[in-house]
């Protein structure tokens, strides 16, 4: 299945600029190093200029406190922030995947583009308001920015899933951890506090069910590509991933 065998690539290719030094240079123009503030509004800059706790409702995982304060130490309008966060992703695109083929790159960012404006959007606010933004002209940053707007549509999909199957966001968290870190320590990130839950046998069965729900529920958003094209975009996506990862 097309949805299971890309997802780590939408994962990591979607959101490695987020950890970028094309944003860390966002942060920097606006005064606001660090990590938080320039990740909570500028992801969250596409649902406009609204009261914290409705991007704290959006992202589902973080700790609420922690979303009102670094939501609320930049200086700068959501829609504002938005368009530098997205202007840090195009260029993060041109930098990382230059050593990918030009025509490779428009032809994945066109398919991807597919999938994610057939897909539908009630319930993920985050994923229609990033689906709204203006895509660029070349393929290299395009695709950054669809495979960005992809992974929101999975994880909005994914909070979904994990509070269907009984768990909270911090004990998902617990659980999956991130690629980077384990699960408590990316709680922390978060801005969960201690003491934490112990995780349960049952905790990560309910885990491994949502996680497949996942992957059932994305899964008919790929059904826009006929069986070739779907083969095509995982064959192009594992090899964008492959160029991105280099040093």
């Amino acid at each position: 299945m097309t949805a299971t065998a890309v997802k780590q690539q939408v994962l990591e290719l979607g959101g490695a600029f987020m950890l970028s030094r094309e944003v860390r240079d966002f942060g920097d123009t606006v005064g606001v190093p660090g990590f938080h503030g320039t990740y909570t509004r500028g992801r969250g800059g596409v649902l406009g200029d609204v009261d914290a706790d409705v991007v704290s409702a959006a992202f589902g995982f973080f700790e609420p406190g922690c979303v009102r304060a670094a939501w609320e130490s930049v200086p700068i309008p959501a829609a504002e922030a938005a368009a530098a966060y997205l202007a840090a992703c195009h260029d993060f695109g041109r930098r990382k995947l230059a050593a990918f083929d030009e025509a490779d790159a428009d032809r994945l960012a066109q398919l991807l583009g597919r999938v994610v404006d057939a897909a539908p959007s009630a319930g993920l606010p985050l994923f229609a308001g990033w689906r709204a933004m203006p895509r660029p002209g070349d393929g290299r940053a395009a695709l950054v920015q669809v495979s960005h707007v992809l992974r929101e549509l999975r994880g909005g999909l994914h909070f979904i899933a994990v509070t269907a199957n009984g768990l909270t966001p911090l004990q998902a968290i617990l659980i999956a951890g991130s690629p980077m870190s384990d699960g408590p320590t990316h709680a922390r990130l978060l801005g969960w506090s201690e003491p934490f839950d112990e995780v349960t046998d049952e905790m990560r069965a309910r885990w491994d069910a949502a996680e497949a729900l996942t992957d059932e529920l994305i899964a008919p958003c790929f059904e826009v590509l006929d069986t070739g094209e779907r083969d095509e975009l995982a064959t192009l996506l594992t090899a964008a991933h492959r160029v991105m990862l280099v040093r």
